[in-house]
């Protein structure tokens, strides 16, 4: 009877261990598989963007954002002992306004985990020869002008067209502007989560 017991009492110590290895080997299972997930998990929150991507979006270059149509009249009067002589001329020009993508600084395009950090380069006059020669005309002439005397005024027309146009006003309205677009360009390439901002340093 005695042994019998004995028998049992072993029976159940064995079980017991054998259940207690097979409980341990469970749990470290269970970690393992959570801690597999977790990466897994991890890895689908981090994006990556490739050096082809980011070269076809250098590649853009020069990209318009804000058209401003303006007209300056520009006179000029020289004094003369029987009369003054005069000159009036309209200039018609059309200001580019927008960014150019070889203007990216070192690190504009980041990752931080889900999301895509962009910083473009500043708005700014992407074609400097904006005046229209061929519209400009002549309202009213008296005496002789030399072409020294055509070109100040050309540049005053030029100067006073881009203090009227390049306002922080459209300046930040073409940002805007370049923001939303270049958002969905990075959406279309598959980038859910985007940040956008404008380098101002260099403006």
């Amino acid at each position: 009877m005695l042994r019998l017991l004995l028998e049992q009492s072993k029976d159940i110590t064995t079980l017991l261990i054998v259940l207690a290895v097979v409980i341990a080997i469970t749990i470290m299972l269970i970690v393992w598989i959570f801690r597999s997930t977790k990466i897994v998990i991890e890895n689908e929150n981090h994006v990556t963007i490739s050096d082809t991507q980011i070269q076809a979006l250098k590649d853009i270059g020069e990209w318009e954002f804000m058209a401003i149509n303006d007209e300056e009249l520009i006179d000029t009067i020289r004094k003369g002992l029987f009369r003054d002589d005069e000159l009036t001329r309209i200039y018609y020009g059309t200001l580019r306004l927008g960014i150019d993508m070889k203007d990216v600084q070192e690190g504009w395009i980041s990752v931080k985990d889900d999301t895509l950090l962009v910083t473009l380069p500043p708005i700014k006059l992407l074609d400097t020869n904006f005046i229209d020669e061929a519209r400009t005309t002549t309202f009213f002439e008296a005496g002789k002008w030399n072409q020294q005397t055509r070109a100040e005024m050309y540049d005053k027309a030029k100067a006073l067209m881009i203090r009227r146009c390049l306002t922080p006003s459209n300046i930040q309205s073409a940002q805007q502007n370049a923001s939303a677009q270049f958002y969905q360009i990075l959406q279309s390439m598959g980038f859910e989560h985007v940040k956008i901002k404008h380098d101002v340093s260099h403006q």
